[in-house]
Formats: structure tokens, sequence, C-alpha cells
């Protein structure tokens, strides 16, 4: 009887790891993105522990396995070899009698300033926020708490630090959260950056589990609003000299809308964020409404910056029509540095691997439209605005049911636009069914357009990511037809072509 009971219990054990990590189990559900990250089952939001070792990178997330809302949060897991195709790992972190276990990072500490390793592998220590519920419904402000892990075979298992938190809320601010660490070269130094309230504060440590405040990045620093989250710090040149990006996500307040990530660009001594901008000067990483809560991968390979955000946006996450699974990450994207102007930019292109998803090739022309045979693709754009006198310039996406996306450049306005006020199922939010804008940075008169197309996701990199705009949608039936548009006058075309893309699940 304890034999039978025991195999009976290891084999339902299997069956259900072998389920969640089956693709062909849990990814052809309805409107289920087929190259993007999403969760294998259940609610999903901010990407967190975003770290690259020996051949994997690994992507963490706030996760909650019993429902497709949010709820006590934890940290899910996937790895991947080419940011494409992922494997789904077992739950990573589960909340205990500190908290919940909201968004942070991850680092390798292979100096072994911890004193955690165990073993032939450096350790992966993750640092997080923990919530502690009991205390935010008792009115504290104090119930949120830095903690750490560790982890000796490459992030499968993970060991919760006995001196737990490592940082306690002393000031008692209410939202102390999402901890981004990294080591500091120049100053030979561990650095993190957390959002606290309507500023972001920057702590230095020598082994991960004492940390020291060096200084304050705010309040009046660009968008007006709070509280700040998911802060990001990290190096990038242009023109040759370095410089500092820090990325902070607010939760309103985005351009067109509800939830978006700004960024500033500065110098940083690793204790000091400086602004090289004026403190009104807005910037934004991505200008569509479904990115938010982007961060970088620590630990990249060949000096790559490597983001990816979460792609929904609270103003209307918890109600989107998806029944199994909730939410979907951004395509992993490659970021750099160029100048305009007096200012220095941000721009973002889809990682390099996506083009190994291409399959056929196609042409794109005024006469006639292009029938796919599915909804992933890949679109190249270019135009000529010197030689166009059409006012309106635009890409249609649509099924036979009469649903559309349309993604274009309104020339009068100097705007690229995406129009989902036609994209299917709307009902679920009143600000969903919408138009949405990012003005054009590029003086060029050759504008250009790269869109990436997969079953219910949009992400517009224009003009070489100068302008990244990201929606979701969800149509009745695939998108699988694709027509140019314009207005009255005349278009010079450069370029009007696309790929069929495979699926990577």
């Amino acid at each position: 009887m304890k034999i039978s009971a025991c195999l009976f219990l290891c084999l339902f054990i299997t069956i259900q790891v072998l389920a969640q990590n089956s693709p062909s189990a849990d990814y052809r559900e309805e409107h289920r993105p087929q190259f993007h990250f999403s969760p294998p089952a259940k609610w999903m939001n901010d990407p967190n522990g975003l770290v690259y070792y020996e051949g994997e990178y690994h992507l963490f997330y706030q996760y909650y396995p019993e429902a497709t809302v949010w709820g006590p949060m934890h940290w899910g897991h996937a790895v991947s070899k080419d940011l494409l195709r992922w494997e789904n790992l077992p739950i990573a972190l589960f909340p205990d009698k500190h908290g919940y276990i909201f968004s942070g990072s991850a680092v390798i500490d292979s100096k072994n300033t911890s004193g955690f390793k165990q073993g032939p592998n450096a350790p992966m220590v993750a640092m997080f926020t923990y919530h502690l519920m009991e205390g935010e419904k008792a009115g504290k402000s104090d119930f949120q708490t830095q903690g750490i892990a560790y982890s000796n075979d490459k992030g499968r298992t993970w060991t919760k630090y006995e001196g737990n938190p490592v940082i306690r809320n002393e000031s008692g601010i209410r939202d102390f959260r999402d901890p981004k660490v990294f080591w500091h070269e120049a100053s030979g130094q561990w650095v993190m950056i957390l959002a606290a309230g309507d500023r972001a504060h920057i702590y230095n440590s020598p082994d991960l589990k004492s940390w020291t405040k060096a200084s304050e990045f705010g309040p009046g620093q660009g968008a007006p609003g709070k509280p700040w989250e998911c802060p990001d710090l990290f190096e990038l040149t242009a023109d040759g000299k370095s410089r500092w990006v820090m990325l902070v996500s607010l939760g309103n307040g985005a351009p067109n809308g509800g939830s978006g990530t700004e960024y500033f660009v500065g110098t940083f001594d690793g204790k000091t964020f400086k602004n090289d901008n004026p403190a009104s000067t807005t910037l934004w990483v991505d200008h569509g409404t479904d990115n938010y809560a982007g961060v970088t991968w620590n630990n990249a390979p060949y000096g790559r910056r490597l983001f990816i955000g979460w792609m929904s946006n609270w103003a209307y996450s918890q109600k989107v029509p998806t029944e199994k699974w909730r939410s979907v990450m951004t395509l992993p994207r490659e970021l750099s540095l160029f100048k305009s102007g007096n200012l220095t930019l941000l721009a973002s292109k889809p990682v390099k691997e996506v083009e190994k998803l291409r399959k056929s090739r196609f042409v794109l022309d005024m006469k006639k439209p292009y029938h796919a045979t599915s909804a992933l693709q890949e679109v190249l754009l270019e135009i000529d605005l010197s030689k166009t006198t059409s006012t309106d310039i635009g890409l249609e996406i649509s099924n036979k049911k009469g649903e559309k996306i349309i993604v274009g450049f309104d020339v009068k306005a100097g705007q690229f636009y995406i129009d989902r006020t036609e994209a299917g199922k709307r009902t679920f939010s009143d600000v969903f069914a919408a138009r949405h804008t990012a003005k054009r940075v590029s003086g060029s008169n050759i504008m250009k357009m790269r869109l990436l197309l997969d079953t219910s996701t949009a992400e517009l990199f224009a003009d070489d990511g100068s302008v990244v705009m990201s929606d979701i949608f969800f149509p009745n039936e695939d998108f699988k037809t694709l027509k140019l548009l314009q207005n009255t006058g005349s278009l010079k075309v450069i370029k009007a072509e696309g790929f069929e893309l495979k699926g990577t699940w």
C-alpha cells in the first residue's frame, strides 16, 4: 500500500510538471501569442530577475498561480537560449511569513561576495520586495521591505536568506519596492536602485546582505505622478561618450493613457545619478499603451543591453478577454542611445534573433491586399516623404469579419499611430478601443516602419527604433489580410515587404 501510494504520488507530480511545461497543452488558446512569452496558465505581470548565466536567459515574473487576476504574488520562472523559445520551469519564489514576493532583480555573484556559494556554480542571488498584506490591511505604512534568496543550481531551486529582510522600511514609505541590483565595476560594489514613493533611492553594498543608502533622485523629475515603480539603471554609449539611463514606470500618466515607462539620461558615479536634461523633460520608452514595468537583463553577453516589458496596462489588464491565462511580455529588445538636437534619446529594436523566425517573403502594393497563411507577420515599410503628397499613410491588418487595426503615419501632424478602435473585442473596457499616437523624432525624408504582428499583439519600431509603440488587441478571428492605405495624393514607396513568421511554442 505504501509503495503504491508513493508511486501514485510520484506519477501525479510528474504528470502535473509535464502538463505545466508542455507547449502543446497550453499554447493554442484563442488570442494566445505564438512568438511572445506568456505564462502557462493564470495571472502574470511584471518581468523580474532578468539575468543571463551560462547560456541561459532567465525570465522571472510576477505570478499568481490560482487565478487570472492579480493575487498573492510569486515569482514564475522560464529560461531561453535565444530569447524567443522559452522553457517553463517550476515557480521559483513563494510568499512566506514576511509577505508576498513582489518585483525585483537577480545577479550572478561571481566573486562570491555574499558567501552563498556551495558547489561549482557562482550563486545566483535574487533581491525582491516583501509585501506584508496583513500590515497593509492594518493601516501600517512599513509593510514593504526588501529580501534576498540564493540559488546554487542555476536558478532551479532557491533558499531564502535567514536574515531577511535585508532592508527594513524604517521611514515608513508606503511604496517602497522593486529593487534593481547590479555590480558597479568602477566603484567595486553592488548598487541597488529602489522605488520609494515619488523618487528613487540608491544603495550600496559589499555583499548583497548589508546595504547603505547613498542618494535619492527626484521628486519633480519627468512626468508628474506617483508612485514610481520598477526602476532600472544601466550604462550605454552615445557618440563615444558614456551615459547612464534610468527607467521608471508610472501606473498612470503615460502619453496615451494609463501605465507607461519613462526614462532619464545622465551620469552616475556609483552613488549619485544626475539628469542631463531639464527636470521637466519627459521621455517615454514606448508610446503605445501596452509596455509597462520593463527592465533589462543583467550580465547579457556581448555587451548588449536587452529589455523586456509587461505587455499590458493597469487600466484594463485584469479584464482582457482571455480565460486560462492572462498577460504577455513584449518582444525582447536591444537598447541604444542616439542624439537628437540637444537631447540624448533611447532607441529600441527587436533583438536580432527575431529574424530567425522569418519564413516566406511577400511584397505589398496598392492594388491588392496580401492574404497571409497565419496572423504572425513582420512588415517593413520605407516611404520617401519628399516625393509623397499623401498626408496619411498606413497599413491595415484585418479579418473576414471586418475587424481591423491600422498602423500608420499622419504626415501633416508628424505622428505615428496605432488605431485599434475596430480591432475586435472591446466591451471589457471603456478606454481600450482608441487611436494612439506618437510624435516623430527623426527629421529624415525617409520614413521607416517595422511592424511585428502576433495573434494579439502589434509592435511598431519606427525610424530605426527612435519611436516605439506597443498595443494589444483581441479579434474574433485572426488578422491575416494586409493592405497598404493612403489618402489623396501620391505615395513614393521605397520598400513595402514582409515575412510570415514561425511560432516558437
